[in-house]
């Protein structure tokens, strides 16, 4: 995932990260943005899910395997589409993880 920044940006951006360092810092923004984010949430939980699906006390039955492929293939090319509908699904929701209970 590579966003471009042009020169109107860099002068808009939060901090020089954003701006004039963008190109330094792009291989980071993969890891450390809000997509990097949501995309390691969903590989944690699909793990989750299948290592839970694994286990025979707990499961009715396993997890096929092409369900698991499929789960392990929608994570391998999970996009900055997928995070912009988990967002929405978020904001109906009104669930994000990062939010306290309080407020």
């Amino acid at each position: 995932m590579h966003i471009a920044m042009s020169a109107e940006s860099a002068l808009t951006a939060l901090s020089p990260l954003d701006g004039r360092y963008a190109g330094k810092v792009a291989a980071l923004r993969e890891h450390f943005s809000e997509f990097g984010l949501i995309r390691s949430r969903v590989e944690i939980e699909v793990a989750w899910l299948l290592a839970l699906a694994a286990e025979p006390a707990i499961a009715g039955s396993p997890v096929r395997r092409r369900h698991a492929r499929c789960a392990r293939r929608g994570v391998r090319d999970f996009s900055p589409a997928d995070a912009a509908r988990v967002k929405a699904i978020e904001r109906t929701t009104n669930h994000d993880v990062r939010r306290s209970s309080t407020g």
